[in-house]
């Protein structure tokens, strides 16, 4: 009889635990708000999207007590220009691609994606598990400032041209909008290489004050028009095998959550990162239909063409390197790490899809 009353009693006290910790925990958690600029217009639900997923996931995982507002770009500072916004503290953090600002140096180009490069798994790989992460940390407290791994397009595709690209020489004087660190490597071949945010690329292009864009790949190229403007649209985007976004914050603004916030911060980045490159897997396929069906032409990069990019991307890591010790550091580790991802890739995944992708080829050809 005591035995059941005891077990009565203790079933009771644990019925109303929960109840009465909830809300006191609640109570305790802090109110933090914090404002993200995005280097990404609204309309781009994949790329602008991964960080409005942050944002939700870190509201869900602290009962809504931290929450982050995302601004579009331009909404309070320019596309190009929210890493100075988190560093002077304008806002506490910013969603973005970090190559933006290889201006400033050329290492960021590492946290993002940089020319023949790694593909999104073996980055992935190279920041989480291959000591990636661990190599950039001191890079950024130099910028006080703390990056985190928040998004991947994959592969993109090589940009919309209003001419053919038959040879080298055709690249010559070519005055194209691309990002990061491969609008150097493409200035060795004569493009006139030039950075421009996503919702400032259509005029440009229509206006002819560029001859030719890239932005990501069929779904984000569709939604900006580009198929309207230029008629050629090329592959690969060898510049960007997975581009890697990346939630940029204030360092001191960082350390100054409490380690709940930060531990929902960490994951919802990471929730993003696997979010997002699923969501490009899936709408990319059937974007790419449409815009050939509407009279989109497409064709890949000619090997020599490709062959003289890889042979100027080589040549400008290592003069790069030898004039920035910070750069230096960062590729070496990389190159290291890419030259195994790439052995290893060869062996079983490479050989798998080529022979998945001839035998898909040989099918099709036999229904038609």
């Amino acid at each position: 009889m005591e035995r059941r009353k005891l077990l009565a009693a203790s079933g009771a006290a644990a019925a109303v635990l929960p109840v009465l910790a909830a809300p006191a925990l609640a109570q305790a958690m802090p109110e933090i708000r914090w404002r993200c600029a995005s280097s990404f217009p609204r309309a781009l639900d994949t790329i602008y999207g991964a960080g409005e997923h942050v944002a939700r996931r870190v509201a869900a995982l602290t009962d809504n007590k931290f929450r982050i507002q995302v601004f579009q770009a331009g909404e309070l500072v320019p596309g190009l220009a929210t890493l100075d916004a988190v560093q002077g503290g304008t806002v506490e953090c910013t969603h973005t691609a970090s190559y933006y600002f290889v201006g400033k140096d050329p290492t960021f180009a590492f946290d993002g994606t940089v020319p023949f490069g790694m593909n999104f798994r073996q980055l992935n790989s190279w920041l989480n598990a291959g000591g990636g992460r661990e190599v950039l940390k001191p890079f950024f407290e130099t910028y006080g400032v703390v990056s985190l791994q928040a998004g991947n397009t994959g592969a993109q595709m090589g940009g919309w041209f209003r001419r053919e690209i038959r040879t080298v020489e055709d690249l010559r004087g070519l005055k194209f909008r691309i990002g990061g660190f491969a609008g150097q490597v493409l200035a060795k071949l004569g493009v006139v290489a030039q950075q421009i945010a996503g919702g400032d690329i259509y005029p440009a292009l229509e206006r002819g004050t560029i001859d030719a864009a890239e932005w990501v790949g069929p779904y984000d190229d569709e939604k900006l028009g580009f198929q309207r403007v230029a008629p050629y649209y090329y592959f690969p985007g060898w510049w960007e095998g997975g581009l890697n976004l990346a939630l940029i914050a204030n360092k001191a603004k960082m350390e100054e959550l409490p380690p709940l916030y930060r531990e929902a911060l960490e994951s919802a980045c990471r929730d993003a990162t696997i979010e997002t490159m699923a969501k490009y897997d899936r709408v990319n396929p059937e974007a790419l239909r449409r815009l050939v069906a509407g009279g989109a032409q497409l064709r890949p990069f000619p090997r020599p063409v490709m062959e003289a990019c890889y042979r100027a991307a080589m040549e400008l890591y290592e003069e790069t390197s030898a004039a920035n010790p910070q750069f230096k550091r960062v590729w070496d580790h990389f190159k290291a790490y890419r030259e195994t991802q790439l052995q290893w890739f060869r062996v079983a995944e490479n050989s798998y899809d080529s022979f998945v992708y001839a035998m898909q080829a040989q099918e099709q050809q036999a229904r038609r």
